[in-house]
Order: structure tokens, then C-alpha cells, then sequence
């Protein structure tokens, strides 16, 4: 058997799994959809949004790219970000990235690598913001995970640099934006304490105006 063809029957046990659990459970699925959070996270393949916060199907808008990141030109972010907010409604964002991301370790080297390149360039602008904090730290396993932190920090900061967020916060009042940490040694999720519902503590350069109420 093609390992592919392992991932077929594996899905067909799901099926049943689940009609064992409940016989409705697909029908009510597939005539609604209002999760109450977007998750923006890392591609890796050991950071599944659903199974390592326990959530079902229909709970989590799900968002991912290498090393979790926002970046303004993305069409992908932001197409999934302004469906979430302003058609989902969900009431929280959540940024989280792992340690031990290969993103995040590549944008502390100078290993060319190919197009991803040009990707890993966003990361390592995180790094020279960061510059002095993280030169500091001599141990490089430590250095590397406080990278991850700063990176996911940055995210969340950038999310509240967009029109859509700061728009639906105005709006009605959310959604929060949380930034996490996920550890993949321990399968414990980091809250690193960056919560942001409105734009009270942006720069002033960042914010735009309001809008007017008609």
C-alpha cells in the first residue's frame, strides 16, 4: 500500500468514528461555519491548530504559513483575515508560533536557500528591530526561542497595523489579538501576554483615521 493510499482508509475510519460519535455530526457541519477564532500559525507539520488546542472541526479559521507570519502584501493573510473579521466575525485572532521553527533558525543564518528567501527576509527584519536584546543572549538555543517570541510579538503588532483590524475594532469593539507560543518538546502553549483589543498602544504613525458613522 502507497502511503498515500494509508491516509484514505485512515480518513474513511474518521468517518466512522465520528457517525459512531454522532450520525448528525457531518450534516450539521456542512450547513454552518462561525468559529469564534482565527488562528494564524506556522506551516510545520508538527503544529495542527485543532489538535493541539483540543477544538473540533468548525472551531478555528485557520491561517498558515512558514514561521506564521503577517506580512502586508500577502493577498493569502489578508484575504483570510478580512473574511474572518468582517464575514466570521470571530471574536479573537491568535498568532502563535512554535519553537524549534526552521523559518525562524534560517533567519539566523546566511544560508542561501532559494525562494523562500525572500520570505525568511520578513523574519530577519524581526531580528534587527531586535537586534541588541538578542546579540545579548550568548546561549544559542535560548537566543533562537526569544526570536520566536520577538517574531510572534511582531505579528501581533502588525495585525494591528491593518485597516481591517483597526476598523472592525472600531466597529465593534474586537477582535482581540493574542499572541502564543507553542513548544513542541512538551505540547504546552506559551501565552505571551500581548492582548490587544483596541489601538491605544500603537504608535501614532500607524493609525488611521476613523470612520465617519453614518
Amino acid at each position: 500500500m502507497k502511503k498515500y493510499e494509508q491516509l484514505l482508509l485512515q480518513n474513511r475510519a474518521w468517518v466512522q468514528q465520528k457517525l459512531a460519535e454522532d450520525k448528525d455530526f457531518f450534516n450539521k457541519l456542512a450547513n454552518t461555519q462561525k468559529p469564534d477564532f482565527l488562528w494564524i500559525g506556522c506551516a510545520d507539520s508538527r503544529v495542527p491548530a485543532n489538535e493541539i488546542t483540543g477544538t473540533a472541526p468548525g472551531e478555528v479559521f485557520v491561517h498558515r504559513n512558514i514561521a506564521n507570519m503577517v506580512v502586508h502584501t500577502d493577498m493569502n493573510m489578508l484575504s483570510v483575515l478580512d473574511y474572518a473579521v468582517n464575514v466570521l466575525e470571530v471574536s479573537h485572532v491568535i498568532v502563535c508560533g512554535h519553537y524549534g521553527c526552521g523559518g525562524v533558525r534560517a533567519a539566523m543564518m546566511h544560508k542561501q536557500i532559494g525562494l523562500i528567501d525572500n520570505w525568511i527576509r520578513h523574519i530577519k527584519d524581526v531580528y534587527r528591530m531586535h537586534n541588541d536584546e538578542l546579540e545579548a543572549i550568548a546561549d544559542m538555543k535560548e537566543r533562537e526561542n526569544r526570536f520566536v517570541e520577538l517574531n510572534v510579538m511582531e505579528q501581533v503588532y502588525d495585525l494591528g497595523k491593518t485597516s481591517i483590524i483597526q476598523n472592525a475594532w472600531q466597529k465593534r469593539g474586537g477582535p482581540y489579538v493574542h499572541g502564543w507560543v507553542y513548544d513542541v518538546g512538551n505540547g504546552v502553549i506559551k501565552d505571551l501576554k500581548v492582548s490587544m483589543n483596541d489601538d491605544s498602544d500603537m504608535p501614532e504613525v500607524y493609525k488611521f483615521e476613523k470612520m465617519k458613522k453614518v
